[in-house]
């Protein structure tokens, strides 16, 4: 399992996963983290700018964590096969390991920190 976690400033969980371009990516086995990259994106990239139908650097992740995203984001992940989770946890390694054990607080469709309309 391939897991990417918003993470703009490289240190906590970033709000608005649409414009984000930093992305912690875990790889996961069995329950167990086995590795953790960053994969930067360029501005073009982001999934507000770039187009659900064509290929994107995070194609084959199977979960993404976000502060928050909007509906639309939410859909086309959906549509993908990507489990999208929003979040209030702010440390991106205790969310995935909380998000392993069944424990990870999962809030509301443009619930936490989305303060616009999409």
């Amino acid at each position: 399992m391939r897991i990417a976690v918003t993470s703009q400033n490289r240190k906590t969980i970033t709000q608005h996963a649409g414009k984000c371009r930093n992305f912690w990516i875990y790889d996961v086995d069995q329950g167990e983290i086995t590795g953790k990259g960053l994969i930067s994106l360029t501005m073009e990239q982001s999934f507000h700018e770039s187009h659900g139908a064509s290929s994107h650097p995070l194609d084959g992740i199977d979960v993404l964590i976000a502060g928050s995203m909007g509906e639309g984001l939410y859909m086309r992940l959906s549509e993908k096969g990507v489990r999208p989770i929003i979040t209030d946890e702010g440390d991106p390694d205790v969310a995935v390991n909380k998000m392993l054990l069944g424990l990870l607080r999962v809030m509301p469709v443009g619930g936490a920190g989305c303060d616009h309309a999409h």
